[in-house]
């Protein structure tokens, strides 16, 4: 679609369910490090760490966020994010800085990644899929997604599992903890 057509869908109030996420996220991103550590504390627990044992080479993190995963990477590990929000980004920036880390940092949609097959040895993706499978905690989800699919295309009730396996990968372990409503996969690509 033409840079003309967008506006004028957005001018009519058509606009894109990834434009839409980048409004919302960058809206949300000077304060979503302080929203999401009770997250990161009671239902997210170890998952950073969990990621970054797992790591390894040339690690391409798709929706990078603030950079909350930097700090679990191997130090010998080469790291590129993608991330759509440019406010998201900036956090990620000083993160990185901090941390004496030099990662590559790209504005991208996760759709639309500009990197060949094989361009990473580890490709990570941390709290920007879900997947509830504990029935009740699944219709919550599903009322829930009524709103948050329109207002800012997140989808919770998602199988991720599935979509991995068709995807060509073989799974190395996944967990879920908390009623489902976390689910880690690690998969790793067949050679």
């Amino acid at each position: 679609m033409s840079s003309a057509a967008k506006a004028k869908n957005k001018a009519k109030g058509h606009e894109t369910p990834t434009a839409r996420q980048k409004q919302v996220w960058e809206k949300a991103a000077p304060g979503y490090d302080k929203q999401i550590a009770f997250f990161e504390r009671i239902q997210f627990a170890g998952g950073r760490e969990w990621l970054g044992e797992r790591a390894r080479g040339r690690v391409l993190e798709v929706a990078i966020g603030t950079g909350l995963n930097l700090p679990h990477y191997p130090a010998d590990a080469a790291i590129t994010g993608i991330e759509l929000s440019p406010a998201m980004l900036a956090i990620a920036r000083q993160r990185a800085a901090g941390l004496g880390r030099d990662v590559d940092l790209s504005e991208g949609d996760a759709e639309h990644l500009p990197f060949g097959d094989a361009s990473f040895d580890t490709v990570a993706c941390t709290l920007s899929l879900c997947t509830i499978p504990s029935p009740p905690v699944y219709a919550a989800q599903w009322l829930v997604e009524r709103i948050t699919i329109r207002m800012a295309g997140e989808h919770f009730t998602r199988r991720q599992l599935p979509l991995v396996k068709a995807a060509g990968f073989q799974i190395v372990e996944t967990e879920r903890h908390l009623a489902g409503t976390v689910e880690r996969i690690h998969a790793v690509k067949p050679a």
